[in-house]
């Protein structure tokens, strides 16, 4: 039968007790991408990938790096985690911007959705940054490429 692990035996939404759990290495790795339409992505490659609101990429690295810390914060159940690693990169692809962010920690829980909110938020920031180009920016298929460690991987290397 399968159980909801953030519900308590009265139905009341809880946080998974992780106590009893054995710290190990994890790593996740998220992706995001970011449609932008051709003329936004020519311009953008033909300004160094910058606008009047500055560096976007580099933006978009501090901020989804800033997030992927503080995920805590913004998904309830998700544990307070100090980070050991948490890198941003961001390529093009054609006229979609592509960013993977992979989070490593030595703990108790995983850190799936530190990788995905700082994919996330990266994405955004990068929706941000171009949106005076153009309202017709698309963020898509945001989701968990890999992740290693705990009870079971997922994905390749």
């Amino acid at each position: 039968m399968n159980t909801l692990t953030h519900v308590d035996a009265d139905g009341r939404p809880t946080m998974v007790d992780v106590g009893g759990k054995v710290a190990s290495a994890r790593v996740a790795v998220a992706e995001a991408r970011v449609r932008l339409p051709h003329h936004v992505a020519q311009s953008l490659a033909q300004a160094g990938f910058s606008t009047k609101k500055g560096p976007v990429f580099a933006t978009a690295i501090i901020a989804g790096t800033m997030a992927a810390k503080r995920t805590h914060e913004l998904i309830p159940f998700c544990h307070p985690l100090g980070l050991e690693k948490c890198s941003i990169d961001i390529s093009t692809d054609g006229d979609e911007v592509v960013i993977r962010c992979e989070v490593g920690v030595h703990h108790k829980t995983g850190v799936e959705m530190e990788a995905l909110t700082g994919a996330s938020v990266a994405a955004l920031t990068v929706y941000d940054m171009c949106k005076a180009l153009s309202h017709e920016i698309v963020i898509e298929n945001t989701r968990l490429v890999e992740k290693r460690g705990g009870k079971s991987d997922f994905g390749t290397r």
